[in-house]
């Protein structure tokens, strides 16, 4: 099980690959060929989920999160010190802390 330094350092990278994908300008050409890939097809299903997943931080942050946490414990070797299941519930908690990150990021903006 991952400690508290941990969490915050994973919560740190979950973020910033949040960012990195739904909001840096280094990503805009990616995002904008997405954009114009789903204007082509407005009423596709799996258009419209893979718009959503790529500009919404909650959507994306998750996945980033599983993966930051993923490879850490593969990484350290340590995917094997505890069940599935306390996976899961870390993974709960590296994307928590990574959206309250974000929340207090954007609170930050409307000052």
């Amino acid at each position: 099980m991952i400690n508290l330094v941990e969490l915050a350092v994973l919560a740190c990278a979950g973020y910033r690959g949040t960012q990195l994908l739904v909001h840096d300008s280094i990503l805009d050409p990616v995002r904008d060929r997405i954009d114009t890939w789903f204007q082509k097809r407005p009423e596709s299903k799996v258009r419209e989920m893979v718009l959503t997943l790529i500009s919404c931080v909650y959507c994306t942050g998750w996945w980033v999160s599983g993966g930051v946490l993923a490879a850490y414990l593969l990484a350290a070797g340590r995917w094997h010190d505890a069940p599935l299941l306390v996976h899961g519930v870390e993974w709960l908690a590296v994307a928590g802390a990574a959206v309250a990150i974000n929340r207090w990021d954007d609170s930050l903006k409307d000052h």
